[in-house]
């Protein structure tokens, strides 16, 4: 979950190919600088056209870091019994999307390495904490206990393509038997996140505002009687930046709220070949993050700050950066040097070069639920391409109005519909191999 103030997003990596090179140094004599001109600009074009949705190679580099974040999700899941460190967890998160990456994509592409791997690093969230935490191997944390309310954040990039997603689970007493004694308050925040989520998905698409989608989801959360999480935002997703300028707020701020500083989104409207990632955060308390006792330790470059720095811990730790995280968010576990990352890290944010993303905690005594998921703009209409289903488990006696709930079981239908046309199809593929 992206921090409350927003960097300046990465700007697009360009590459022209020899021929537009060698067209446009041709192109730049005196006599023909009009000329030059007009070659830069569609040069850029097609840098654009190849960068989105409209190419079919973009769509599959999404499609397969989607299938790895679910991979990761599902396999993370099953881990989350008593007794499990939570460093383990994300550990083991990141060595699977890590893994999986490295698999595809081997080949290079003039002559350089495609970069693939996490695109967010892998959070495990217990209880009142809301996101963001990622402890560091020098740290104690409790490890899980039999009913723990855990949340899930991570994210995979393939060649700067990214998919991100987000769950919620209650720890089961043992690995073989689900979840008991729920709490009324927790199955009416969890299926409130999932079911805004839902729609939230289902209404961004090529046309519509970012205050619609708000709308809705302040709708949700009213019909359910929770809140959502202020300083969480979905974001437009592009290549190498995971919080690009469109965002959507989960709420309208109210005056108190301008007032004490919160920012009212400029409307914008969403567009196709556009890709978003679709991040939902509830509670049962009043939906106000603050700071707790956890350290922050998720960052992301701010590529568009220069400083001298005086440390030689920061010095090296944003050389480190600049090389192997340059424009996506990391964790400072993910260096071998940890105590130096520590004491590097202050100066780093003093000077406005790192961002962090700090660990939000609600209130002791609230319940929170997380779900995120990732919503390509296609053609055809806006998939839904990362997120599990929520457990079963959650279950409400609260129903949301008649337009959510149509809207919801229109999606119900489609899902249902989507499964059915898979099942036949690897059945059909099954007898024609037998």
């Amino acid at each position: 979950m992206p921090p409350k103030k927003r960097a300046i997003p990465y700007k697009k990596r360009k590459s022209v190919s020899l021929y537009h090179h060698h067209q446009l140094q041709e192109s730049m004599s005196d006599d023909e600088s009009s000329t030059g001109s007009v070659e830069e600009n569609v040069a850029e074009e097609e840098i654009e056209a190849i960068t989105d949705l409209s190419n079919s190679d973009v769509c599959t580099k999404y499609q397969e870091a989607s299938k790895i974040v679910n991979l990761a999700l599902t396999g993370l899941i099953s881990q989350c019994i008593p007794g499990a460190q939570i460093l383990d967890l994300c550990n083991f998160g990141t060595t699977i999307i890590n893994t999986q990456a490295m698999k595809l994509y081997q080949k290079k592409v003039n002559g350089v390495a495609v970069e693939r791997g996490v695109a967010f690093p892998v959070c495990v969230s217990v209880n009142d904490v809301i996101c963001n935490h990622s402890p560091l191997g020098s740290e104690e944390v409790e490890p899980l206990k039999a009913g723990d309310i855990v949340k899930i954040d991570l994210g995979c990039h393939i060649d700067g393509y990214i998919s991100v997603a987000a769950h919620t689970l209650i720890v089961p007493e043992s690995p073989d038997s689900p979840p008991t004694s729920i709490s009324d308050e927790m199955g009416n925040v969890a299926v409130a996140a999932y079911n805004a989520m839902l729609v939230a998905a289902a209404s961004i698409k090529a046309g519509a505002t970012n205050t619609q989608v708000t709308d809705i989801v302040t709708k949700v959360a009213s019909s359910y009687g929770v809140n959502s999480i202020f300083s969480v935002r979905m974001h437009q997703m592009k290549r190498f930046v995971i919080d690009g300028v469109k965002e959507v707020a989960l709420r309208h701020p109210t005056a108190d709220d301008l007032e004490a500083g919160e920012e009212k989104l400029d409307e914008c409207t969403f567009e196709q070949a556009e890709v978003y990632a679709v991040d939902v955060a509830m509670s049962t308390g009043d939906g106000k993050p603050r700071p707790g006792v956890l350290r922050t330790t998720v960052f992301k470059r701010n590529v568009e700050a220069n400083y001298k720095l005086k440390m030689k811990n920061s010095r090296s730790l944003l050389a480190q950066v600049d090389k192997k995280f340059p424009t996506l968010p990391f964790t400072l576990a993910q260096f071998e040097d940890e105590r130096g990352a520590k004491m590097g890290v202050t100066e780093c944010i003093a000077h406005g070069l790192l961002t962090p993303y700090p660990v939000l905690h609600e209130a002791k005594d609230a319940n929170v639920a997380h779900f995120k998921c990732t919503v390509l703009l296609l053609p055809s209409g806006t998939a839904r391409v990362t997120g599990l289903d929520m457990p079963e488990y959650f279950k409400t006696d609260k129903k949301p109005e008649e337009d959510i709930q149509q809207m919801l079981d229109e999606i119900a239908a489609a899902a249902a519909k989507k499964a059915k046309k898979k099942a036949a199809k690897k059945k059909k593929k099954k007898a024609a191999s037998s």
